[in-house]
């Protein structure tokens, strides 16, 4: 079974950078999407970011395009998040998960996902 372990995340001030990470497993890291998501309590899980099985493609939310960038790297089964210029509403628990869906933006698209890393921006 495919599994996600997300890590890097904490407490920051504003205007700080942050890179986060997931490491996947149990699965064919190439046949697969790899999204980030984050959620806040009493808010929908959004969607941040996303990279296609390939990585040629790469989406974002537009509140986070420009200061965060999605990545992957094959060698090491592995999505990174970096975020920069963060802002105190980028608080959230972030999430990173895998799926094969046509629509990267989805989070019914992903049907599998880490425990999920907090990332707190102060002030």
């Amino acid at each position: 079974q495919v599994k996600l372990v997300e890590s890097g995340g904490g407490l920051v001030q504003v205007g700080d950078s942050l890179r986060l990470s997931c490491a996947f497993s149990g699965g064919v890291f190439n046949d697969y999407h790899m999204g980030w998501f984050r959620q806040t309590p009493g808010k929908e899980r959004e969607f941040v970011a996303a990279i296609s099985y390939t990585g040629k493609t790469q989406q974002y939310d537009p509140p986070v395009l420009g200061r965060f960038t999605v990545s992957r790297d094959d060698t090491k089964n592995s999505t990174y998040l970096q975020l920069n210029d963060l802002r105190a509403e980028d608080t959230a628990l972030y999430y990173c998960a895998a799926g094969t869906s046509f629509n990267l933006r989805l989070a019914s698209g992903y049907p599998y996902w880490g425990q999920g890393t907090q990332v707190t921006v102060s002030s």
